[in-house]
């Protein structure tokens, strides 16, 4: 009875309490709760992270976007400062494969023997001094024949204006600046790597110029063939320019290509003024540094400073160009002559082709009408 009266006691205590039971409609409402809930959290972090990245993205854009136009402006500035090219030149140029000079002791004959030193160095001897000779009888001579001064021309009644189109280096160039039936003076290249025969362009010409390659601040420039550099010395320059004489025997007149950094550079510009004067040339600065020393140098001698007043196809476009083409005329009137300097793009020879009236006002002249030697 006692162990009867145990187990009873046990099985009393070890009865659970009644659990209230919830009704299958309130546990689906909390479900659905706790699922929407979860849902939202899940697309308020999804939305969260998308405005992350496209925070990030507008940023990147945006911090492009200030780089592209910080560049753009730099671009410009240096366009202003030293005109740069045409495209087709610097496609040109990015094909020039600069070779590493010989060294003379890997030189060999047919045989495959090695020359001697003494050889080479007489050869070298031999080579110099007779560059050396011719130029010192032609400077004797010429100094005998060179006119003093460089002095402007009679102005006239009408304001004049000179156009010259530089990079000039092709046949097809030469026929679209003649087939505008108007005075424009063509700038030619001397012969480089990729216009070999560039001197025979101007075989028929009356009016023409030498584009000179001059140091720039650019690598891809300064690689085009002989292009002068301030460290050359001065019986390098004065050989360069006895070759562009003889290359051009009837030019007259000189620009610089590029060549901001040589035309700043009072001694290695006064040793190329004095080679071109010797020579019979007059340089025209085509002023694409304002820190040029030409016309420090030019008055030096005693001579009239030629230079370019303005560039007319920085841009090209129609409208851009011909609005150029009005400041030209501007300074023109102003000063009873100008300078103006292009390219042979396209949209610069359609812009001419349609300029008659805006060149209306001015007598339209070769450079030689405006600059003659006295």
């Amino acid at each position: 009875m006692a162990s009867q009266s145990k187990n009873s006691n046990k099985t009393s205590s070890t009865k659970k309490k009644p659990v209230k039971k919830i009704s299958p409609k309130k546990t689906s409402v909390k479900k659905r709760r706790r699922t929407k809930s979860k849902k939202i959290s899940y697309i308020k972090r999804n939305i969260f992270i998308a405005f992350g990245f496209v925070l990030i993205a507008s940023l990147i854009a945006f911090g492009y976007f200030l780089g592209q136009k910080e560049m753009s402006k730099q671009t410009y500035a240096k366009e202003v400062k030293e005109h740069y090219t045409t495209k087709e030149l610097l496609n040109d140029l990015s094909r020039i494969k600069t070779k590493k000079p010989q060294n003379p002791k890997k030189i060999v004959n047919k045989n495959k023997t090695k020359i001697s030193k003494k050889v080479l160095i007489s050869q070298k001897k031999i080579v110099e001094q007779a560059p050396l000779q011719e130029r010192e009888g032609r400077r004797n001579v010429q100094k005998q024949k060179i006119q003093k001064n460089t002095a402007l021309a009679y102005r006239g009644k009408k304001p004049k204006l000179v156009i010259i189109i530089d990079d000039v280096h092709t046949k097809a160039q030469v026929q679209a600046i003649e087939s505008l039936g108007m005075k424009i003076t063509p700038s030619i290249f001397p012969p480089y790597q990729l216009a070999k025969h560039s001197n025979l362009l101007a075989k028929n010409l009356k009016h023409y110029m030498i584009h000179l390659p001059m140091e720039s601040g650019s690598r891809q420039f300064n690689k085009q063939t002989k292009t002068l550099m301030t460290s050359f010395s001065d019986a390098r320059i004065a050989d360069r320019v006895m070759e562009i004489r003889k290359l051009f025997p009837k030019a007259k007149y000189v620009n610089n290509h590029t060549g901001s950094r040589f035309t700043s550079n009072y001694k290695a510009m006064k040793k190329l003024y004095t080679a071109l004067r010797l020579e019979g040339f007059t340089f025209v600065d085509s002023f694409t540094a304002s820190t040029s020393k030409v016309r420090q140098i030019a008055h030096e001698f005693g001579d009239a400073y030629v230079r370019r007043d303005i560039f007319i196809d920085n841009r090209q476009t129609i409208p851009y160009i011909h609005g150029q083409l009005k400041k030209a005329v501007a300074k023109a009137k102003k000063n009873g002559y100008a300078i103006a300097i292009g390219h042979p793009h396209k949209a610069t020879i359609q812009a001419l082709k349609s300029s008659k009236q805006i060149l209306k006002d001015v007598t339209l002249v070769y450079i030689d009408e405006i600059y003659q030697k006295r």
